[in-house]
């Protein structure tokens, strides 16, 4: 059968290039760009309290409890599938909010690439484009569409690094538009008149973000010749090369643009433009830089999706098949991929997009659609790996479940560490990007964000709840007949 072929030739390279495709997401340099100097002490600091502690419990727990199921499967061998339907929800709810946001970054960049105006009507067909091609890829495995994400992976290297390369040159030729003029400037959370800052933590969801995906290699598992070796190897390999070109990147766009000025969205085409324009280059070849730039990071706005297709819908999969969505989500087509889920996805990721089109067409005050979606798709992303670290605590505990499977040696204090840092640094992130100032006009102007995040965790219990309850008398009879036909069978063999 070619499909049974087709599993063994996701080797380590493209391993690697898969999870910098998934993790380093353009979308979200210019937000983290727009924390200042302070950053780089952050990067530090997430990498060594976050990032490798998730990137090596993610491939402890992907190689021992290998499974396409991803987070579902882990969750639920430590606490029960009504666990795992929580962060299969908010999993799951993250994703179409984050599709419909990148398909209005995709017409920002077009619009700036092309320097047209654009009507409500071809705003829709753009967006409605990129969801449904988005949405017809979901339906590849990752070993059929490895190539999508290295050509991906690729185009992230080159707009990255030559964002970096022009803010270094800049830098050091003209200086740069945040100059560092204190010590103080790098220290994260002390503000300008150099006194403690907490309203600095809200940058942690930020970085952490730029970190998230790990998880999502270890579903690629079935596709690999050795996931034991290679997801720790495509970790760490991965890992070093995120950081790097990260720091790359959001050093160009500091350069560039004062902080207060950093657009969310197009912060990083803007960033390109000022470079170029400082270093002198005419007007002509900066256009045609912008619209290779712009065309490579649209790009890997498909690419990145499509490599978190797979992983997203095989977790969703596997909670349909215990009842925590529709029994059909969990249908897949004749290479194993869950198609049904995929096709819900781009409808809901329609309805987002449609629906922030006509709000900017009736309410054209409301101007960055992208992170108004962006910032919900965080919070319900950050609420799905909370119980992650704590059930790396109690299936470490238990010692290994298989021979050969990746395992994170050291003592109670080393392991406590691993999964308690990174989950007290995942609440900060979490109640510091819901409330990040507790000043009366910023929380009323997070209160949408406030407000969708307690409907997403209410929909959440009576989804989990009613589908849980739905499912259980079916198991329950279920098991209790194979427990009372295999005891027959017994007493059978027994009595003869």
């Amino acid at each position: 059968m070619p499909n049974k072929n087709k599993k063994h030739k996701f080797r380590l390279f493209s391993a690697v290039l898969a999870t910098v495709c998934i993790i380093l997401v353009g979308d979200a340099v210019a937000p983290t760009a727009a924390i200042g100097n302070s950053q780089y002490l952050w990067w530090i600091i997430m990498l060594i309290g976050f990032f490798v502690p998730y990137g090596l419990i993610s491939a402890e727990l992907g190689t021992q409890y290998p499974s396409e199921g991803g987070m579902y499967t882990w969750i639920k061998k430590a606490f029960g599938p009504k666990w795992a339907g929580r962060v299969a929800w908010f999993y799951w709810v993250n994703y179409p909010l984050w599709i419909a946001s990148l398909a209005d970054l995709v017409t920002t960049y077009l619009l700036q690439m092309l320097g047209v105006e654009m009507t409500w009507s071809l705003i829709l067909a753009i967006q409605v484009g990129y969801i449904l091609l988005v949405s017809v890829l979901g339906v590849l495995r990752i070993s059929q569409s490895a190539w999508l994400s290295n050509l991906g992976a690729f185009a992230k290297f080159i707009f990255m690094a030559g964002l970096g390369a022009l803010g270094i040159y800049v830098l050091v030729t003209q200086g740069s538009a945040n100059p560092i003029e204190s010590w103080t400037d790098l220290l994260p959370m002390v503000g300008a008149d150099g006194k403690f800052d907490f309203t600095g933590l809200g940058f942690v969801a930020l970085i952490i973000f730029n970190m998230l995906g790990f998880e999502v290699v270890s579903t690629f598992s079935d596709d690999m010749e050795n996931p034991k070796k290679e997801i720790p190897k495509a970790v760490i390999l991965g890992g070093i090369l995120i950081a790097v070109f990260y720091l790359l990147a959001s050093f160009g766009i500091g350069v560039a643009i004062p902080l207060d000025q950093i657009p969310t969205d197009s912060g990083l085409l803007d960033s390109y433009q000022i470079l170029l324009t400082t270093i002198g280059f005419s007007a002509a070849a900066i256009k045609a830089i912008i619209v290779v730039v712009g065309g490579l990071f649209i790009y890997t706005l498909v690419a990145n999706i499509s490599s978190w297709n797979f992983g997203v819908n095989s977790v969703i999969a596997y909670a349909a098949e215990d009842g925590t969505f529709p029994k059909s989500w969990a249908k897949r087509n004749k290479d194993g991929v869950p198609y049904v889920v995929s096709i819900w996805t781009g409808v809901v990721a329609l309805v987002i997009a449609i629906t922030g089109i006509i709000v900017a067409e009736f309410f054209p005050e409301i101007s960055n659609l992208f992170w108004t979606f962006f910032s919900l798709s965080l919070v319900c992303l950050l609420l799905s790996y909370l119980p992650m670290f704590m059930a790396f605590l109690k299936l470490h505990k238990k010692g290994p479940a298989v021979k050969n499977g990746y395992w994170i040696n050291g003592g109670k204090i080393k392991i406590a560490l691993f999964g308690i840092v990174p989950f007290l640094l995942l609440l900060v992130a979490l109640f510091f990007t819901l409330f990040p100032s507790f000043e009366a006009d910023v929380i009323k102007d997070n209160l949408p964000l406030i407000i969708g995040a307690c409907i997403a965790i209410v929909l959440g219990e009576i989804m989990v709840n009613r589908r849980r309850k739905d499912s259980k008398p079916t198991k329950t009879i279920s098991k209790t007949t194979k427990t009372k036909k295999s005891t027959k069978r017994v007493a059978a063999k027994s009595s003869r």
